[in-house]
């Protein structure tokens, strides 16, 4: 009735062949893992033949993109639970629990990094609440990536301002609680980029904190 041929028993592969046929698509897909999938999505190279094919390189910045994000949101949560607590928080009038930029003597500072390609800084200014400090930064070499925010007791957290591939930033900083208020760079080049960093105003102390 039907005119398909039957493989018989001789055409059939062995246990023997089967085997054999399982042991090497294992170890092609193990060999593939090692030299392709690990260095190109994580960035390992136990073998360093990913980093010869330039995929170790598009690994590494899968990872460190993947850390921004992560951070990122981190920085997004920890201030809406901020804002949330703040809600919440009874209001305080006495003069000591309301600091201004009078508390702090006037101070006037320059920096400059020099970043290499993916590396990253950060300087803060350590301020009291509605302290306000004048800034200026520029760069040299390239844009950067910035992201200008402050940190404060009880996870306090807020991000002012933020940038992509930027070659300077001006303008005035208004604490909004007691912290460290200033800027995170991040060179994503493929050159050396300084930056220069120029402030004054009513902080306590400047400093680079990463």
């Amino acid at each position: 009735m039907y005119n398909t041929d039957l493989p018989n028993r001789a055409e059939l592969p062995s246990n023997k062949q089967l085997l054999r046929s399982t042991v090497i698509a294992i170890i092609v897909a193990a060999v593939l893992l090692v030299t392709i999938v690990l260095p190109a999505e994580y960035g390992i190279d136990p073998t360093r033949v990913g980093r010869v094919l330039g995929l170790t390189q598009m690994g590494e910045i899968k990872m460190t993109l993947a850390e921004e994000a992560r951070k990122a949101t981190e920085a997004e949560n920890a201030q809406r639970n901020s804002a949330q607590t703040a809600v919440v928080q009874p209001q305080q009038n006495t003069a000591t629990n309301q600091p201004t930029e009078n508390n702090a003597a006037a101070k006037s500072d320059e920096m400059s990094v020099t970043l290499k390609p993916g590396e990253s800084a950060e300087i803060k200014l350590e301020m009291l609440k509605g302290a306000k400090a004048k800034f200026e930064w520029t760069t040299s070499g390239g844009g950067l990536n910035y992201d200008t925010h402050g940190e404060g007791a009880n996870k306090a957290f807020i991000s002012y301002k933020k940038g992509t591939n930027v070659m300077g930033d001006a303008g005035e900083l208004v604490a909004d609680f007691d912290g460290s208020h200033g800027w995170f760079w991040r060179n994503r080049t493929n050159a050396d980029v300084t930056v220069t960093l120029k402030t004054s105003g009513a902080y306590k102390s400047i400093k680079r904190v990463a």
